[in-house]
């Protein structure tokens, strides 16, 4: 094995950019590159360690050995030690092991920028570069159009590692998924699937949120090239792939970012500011240059190299606040006097800048629980730059409603409408998400009221109300099948429940339900415009109905639909209509029998010159049990 051979991959140029935060394509120069140099196969090496006294990589090809490969730093005072080492080659296991100018402390670290790791519950890096030959040129060159705001979002959020399970309990790998998981979102007609992370994490109970490799695709499941095959699969059946990303917070085990190179080189130097005591995590320094640059990079390398149509970032609360989750005295205002971080905000708005600039297509989507203003605005008008935000106060509310007895809804019909007076304040993605079915909370199903048939009724109702309401919609896997047991990461779904009636009914439901959406415009064309929506009526608290009507580009394409939230059929319903004339036809019903529903029906609904809800026409419906109809014009 060869000696360290001075070389860069860095010009001049790209230093003077890392240290200004603008240099955004960091993998490229920083981590491990196979490659020749001059008639010889080896590997370039080059790591950030600004407060190193020295470094050295160690691996399988030196026994470990600290000493044996020290590699050399830059003259420029960017911190950045680099070399060739000839010899080492695809595969080869690694770390860095640096010695601190801080009182001589030694770290021994797994590579930020790797492509590649050991499988947990092992830690080194894996010297690879990934060859891999795309062949969705047709997705990419149509994803602006399809992935815009004015079309279908239908999301299927999943946990890769307990979506399903091999015979022996074990994980499919990314290739069993492309063919599994693809072949089922397109059955379901979901439109995108969400995973969550799929950086590699070192423990398992973490779900993923707490990342030690941002730059490589968990080995649990396979290969860097694996991932592609799942990505390229899912483009050649016309489904987006959007990313759990986390910038919020990072673990504190021994290989990870934390107190890289015997300083707090990633993590904000001031625990007030730079650790998180829910999480008992570390805090990125959203106001050091070369932070911003090693995450935004990190964003870009997923759209750029993984094609990408999406990032979820996680935790956007967390990082907007400097008092978040702290008590008084644990915090500290900003300069002027309040508790927005500033770099964080700062930080935001430069990441959405440069994703929508470098990628077209693409869309970020913000969980951010509070209500902070503007987080799906761009930039230029003030806003955070987001293309979407979770509509958490939605989500919760609506859960609230349905979690009461039936007999009491009448009393709560506010909890329901309450969310029309902000929806269009931003891009609202509705999400039923993991987090609502962990916890003790109990599965979506066992949060329903009433007897077995009520329960999936209920659940019927609460999916036809979500996707009948302005905005996007996430479902976390299970729920599209009435998953009776809380989610538990370590075992498969229950996918059994599907020789059971109600169940296989419900995941019929969910199918026609994202049929529906992606074929009838007004469901989509203006979901994020007060011009897509028209209340009928939502005063109609003592019956629990509420009756409003979505609006598309055509007036042609304008859906009506009345929600009956309690167990009492509604016959002879009156609701007042624009329509001058003709019939309507119902095109969904939650109680239809192949639900498991009562199959109580409309045939025949004719418009009548007969004045209500303050219009001149109106037509007689009838509402199901806990059930919502949908007509069309």
């Amino acid at each position: 094995m060869g000696q360290v051979i001075p070389y860069s991959l860095f010009t001049d140029f790209d230093i003077s950019l890392f240290r200004a935060g603008k240099h955004f394509k960091l993998y490229n120069h920083l981590g491990s590159h196979p490659m020749k140099y001059k008639g010889q196969e080896g590997t370039y090496f080059a790591v950030w360690a600004p407060s190193a006294k020295s470094v050295s990589v160690i691996g399988d090809f030196n026994y470990w050995i600290e000493g044996e490969h020290k590699l050399n730093v830059r003259w420029d005072e960017s911190g950045i030690w680099e070399g060739f080492i000839p010899g080492v080659t695809q595969g080869a296991l690694y770390k860095y092991k640096i010695q601190s100018h801080n009182q001589d402390i030694k770290t021994e670290k797994a590579d930020p920028f790797a492509r590649y790791c050991e499988h947990p519950p092992n830690t080194a890096s894996v010297v690879w570069a990934s060859s891999y030959k795309w062949k969705d040129k047709d997705w990419m060159n149509t994803r602006e159009e399809i992935n815009a705001l004015d079309k279908p979002f239908s999301v299927y959020e999943i946990h890769p590692g307990s979506w399903r399970r091999g015979k022996n309990n074990e994980f499919l790998s990314y290739l069993d998924m492309a063919d599994e998981l693809v072949a089922y979102l397109k059955e379901m007609n979901f439109t995108h699937v969400e995973f969550m992370p799929v950086m590699e994490y070192p423990y398992d109970p973490s779900w993923g949120y707490q990342l030690t490799g941002y730059f490589a695709p968990t080995s649990r499941f396979g290969k860097p090239e694996d991932f592609k095959v799942l990505v390229d699969k899912l483009h050649q059946n016309g489904i987006g792939i959007i990313l759990d990303w986390v910038p919020s917070h990072f673990p504190e085990d021994a290989h990870g970012l934390g107190f890289f190179d015997g300083s707090s080189l990633y993590e904000h130097p001031d625990r007030r500011r730079g650790y998180h005591p829910d999480w008992k995590s570390l805090i990125f320094n959203y106001g050091r240059n070369e932070v911003r640059a090693f995450l935004i990079s990190n964003a870009l390398f997923w759209l750029d190299q993984f094609h990408v149509d999406g990032l979820r970032v996680d935790a956007v609360a967390s990082m907007l606040y400097l008092d978040y989750s702290r008590e008084e005295g644990e915090w500290e205002p900003n300069i002027y006097g309040n508790n927005e971080n500033l770099e964080a905000i700062s930080f935001i708005r430069e990441l959405n800048e440069v994703v929508y600039s470098n990628f077209k297509g693409v869309q970020t989507i913000a969980e951010e629980s509070t209500s902070f203003s503007m987080v799906s605005r761009p930039v230029s008008l003030g806003g955070l730059g987001f293309g979407m935000k979770w509509m958490m106060g939605w989500m919760h509310d609506t859960l609230e409603y349905f979690k009461k007895e039936p007999i009491y809804r009448r009393h709560h019909q506010n909890d329901l409408t309450f969310s029309m007076t902000y929806s269009f304040t931003e891009n609202f993605m509705l999400p039923f998400s993991h987090d609502e079915v962990v916890y003790g909370k109990q599965s979506l199903l066992y949060r329903m009221p009433g007897d077995e048939w009520q329960r999936f009724a209920n659940l019927r109702l609460l999916f036809g109300y979500m996707f009948a309401h302005p905005g996007t919609n996430l479902i976390f896997m299970g729920g599209e099948f009435a998953q009776s047991s809380e989610w538990n990461f370590e075992q498969s779904l229950d996918w059994h429940l599907l020789q059971y009636d109600f169940h296989s009914g419900m995941q019929q439901l969910v199918k026609d339900l994202n049929t529906l959406y992606r074929t009838c415009p007004a469901l989509y064309e203006k979901q994020f415009s007060q011009e897509g929506f028209e209340w009928i009526d939502y005063g109609d608290s003592e019956n629990s109905v509420l009756t409003f009507i979505r609006h598309g580009n055509d007036p042609k394409d304008d859906l009506y639909i009345a929600c009956n939230f309690t167990p009492v059929p509604r016959e002879k319903y009156r609701i007042g209509i624009p329509k001058k004339s003709g019939a309507l036809k119902e095109v969904f019903n939650s109680d239809a029998k192949k639900y498991g529903g009562s199959g109580i029906k409309n045939t025949g609904v004719k418009v009548t010159k007969t004045a209500w809800h303050g219009r001149q026409n109106s037509v007689n419906i009838t509402i199901p049990p806990l059930g919502i109809v949908i007509f069309k014009g």
